[in-house]
């Protein structure tokens, strides 16, 4: 999921493309590809563990070696593109990925599929930003840029629901190897097509912030390794030790780098607003239970439940389909109720139906234990994204734009995964710690510690929105006008 289609630093000047249309077309594809990715296999977690040998907490790694480097390099990517062209970072980015889904779907173990996830992760850090930006070159301001971004951001919304089904078809009728391989093709079209009709925009003069982008993604990337080995080898090894202090040492590094470089990749400034940094905390929390509950559900609809591969994407259609109706819905409601009153409805709902997912049990039913906490959580979080990504840009500078919009897209791949790294933590310390010898029933004691930790995500992610907006203001009366009586 997109977290906003504001445009980038410099989206107003270039050369815009000769056929919008062809090039609207090799856009929207690309986008598409990059979200079904983060979803595509998703579905096919439980096979992918069982064909590779991982165990159950290294599984996350699948997720999140890919959002850790499509975050962790997003902004990287974006400055790319301004410097080095962006018709040829996008080429190079698509490329990467290309190649990176043939390797992944080729992978014959666990080490060499996760390396292609994370190579995944770069070429869609690379092509994304760049994809977008030629999107606001080649549609000027007014309602044909308008129309164009609403199909970017239809795009956006729904990617993930059609990553779900697709994933669990290929999965199910084929092998879950073709979610990866599906992308090939795709790939290679898009870079004859990219080639033929995009145009080259004028490089401009600067910097990379290498360093910025290393320390950064290298350090949640260490966290969140020390999370998962915590689920097997607990909080007294060497191994995790190590590597929760070496996650320190290269934030704090990345903090001191951004303070002193020319063209930092994050402005330090963007967190002087309490109400923009509540805001890109409150998203990194949401997005958090978000990644956490897809990916224990799945375990569970197919562990527990025992549905097959397809119908376990389906059975997602009730969440991601009010997810995706929201998003049409709410930029409309958005100018008539203040979007204060939308967060908190919406961070509401979250809360409730993650609290109704901690009932699930082993003897559960879809129709009567999953499908009403998926409509809570859908209907919730699609109120959600919108009112909080334009508190978040609200108030920037012009030449912040860039660097606020995309902290977005990465404050959601990086919560998501460090979300779901603490969350496999409690997976994993809750499934050793069970007392049954039943596989089926050790899967249900750690999901449900799993949605338990979930449910301290929303319920965290709700207070700070309720400070954040201050519901009891609403109900004081408006102050009166003071009427001044002129002096004789």
């Amino acid at each position: 999921m997109s977290a906003t289609t504001a445009a980038p630093a410099g989206a107003d000047s270039g050369t815009p493309a000769r056929r919008p249309g062809v090039v609207l077309a090799v856009i929207l594809v690309t986008q598409l590809m990059v979200i079904l990715d983060a979803t595509v296999v998703n579905i096919a977690m439980p096979h992918i563990r069982e064909a590779l040998h991982f165990s159950p907490s290294s599984l996350s790694w699948v997720q999140n070696a890919y959002a850790l480097a499509f975050g962790g390099l997003l902004l990287l990517g974006a400055r790319a593109g301004d410097l080095l062209g962006r018709r040829r970072v996008f080429v190079t980015g698509v490329s990467i990925f290309t190649l990176a889904s043939l390797l992944g779907g080729l992978a014959p173990n666990a080490e060499l599929l996760l390396a292609a996830r994370v190579l995944q992760g770069i070429g869609g850090a690379i092509a994304a930003p760049a994809a977008l930006t030629l999107l606001m070159l080649t549609y000027r301001e007014g309602p044909e840029r308008m129309k164009a971004l609403g199909y970017y951001s239809l795009i956006s919304s729904g990617g993930g629901s059609v990553g779900l089904v697709l994933g669990g078809m290929l999965t199910e009728w084929a092998s879950w190897r073709w979610g990866l391989f599906i992308n090939v093709p795709i790939g290679a079209a898009l870079i004859f097509a990219a080639r033929r009709v995009l145009t080259e925009t004028e490089p401009e003069t600067g910097r990379f912030d290498l360093a910025g982008a290393l320390t950064s993604t290298l350090g949640i990337t260490s966290l969140v390794f020390g999370f998962i080995r915590v689920a097997e080898k607990g909080w007294s090894s060497p191994e995790v030790l190590v590597a929760f202090a070496v996650g320190v040492v290269l934030l704090v590094s990345f903090v001191l780098i951004e303070r002193r470089v020319s063209h930092p990749i994050v402005p330090l400034r963007l967190f002087r607003s309490p109400v923009r940094s509540a805001s890109y905390l409150t998203m990194l929390l949401v997005v958090g239970t978000m990644f956490g509950m897809f990916f224990f559900m799945t375990q569970y609809l197919q562990g527990v439940l025992a549905l097959s591969p397809l119908a376990a994407g389906l059975a997602f259609l009730p969440m991601t389909g009010l997810l995706f109706t929201a998003s049409r819905i709410v930029p409309k409601l958005v100018a008539r109720i203040d979007s204060g009153k939308l967060l908190l409805t919406g961070s509401t709902l979250v809360t409730l139906g993650t609290l109704w997912l901690t009932r699930l049990g082993s003897h559960a039913t879809y129709l009567h234990d999953v499908v009403g906490p998926m409509l809570l959580f859908g209907a919730g979080a699609g109120m959600i994204f919108i009112p909080l990504v334009g508190r978040a840009i609200a108030g920037v500078a012009p030449e912040d734009s860039g660097a606020a919009s995309g902290m977005l897209n990465v404050v959601q791949q990086v919560g998501g995964a460090l979300g779901l790294g603490i969350l496999v933590t409690i997976f994993g310390t809750a499934s050793r710690n069970s007392t049954s010898r039943i596989p089926r029933e050790v899967l249900v004691d750690g999901v449900h510690a799993a949605f338990i930790g979930s449910l301290v995500y929303a319920a965290v992610s709700l207070a700070m929105i309720v400070v954040t907006v201050r519901p009891w203001n609403w109900f004081r009366p408006a102050p009166q006008p003071v009427e001044v009586v002129a002096a004789d």
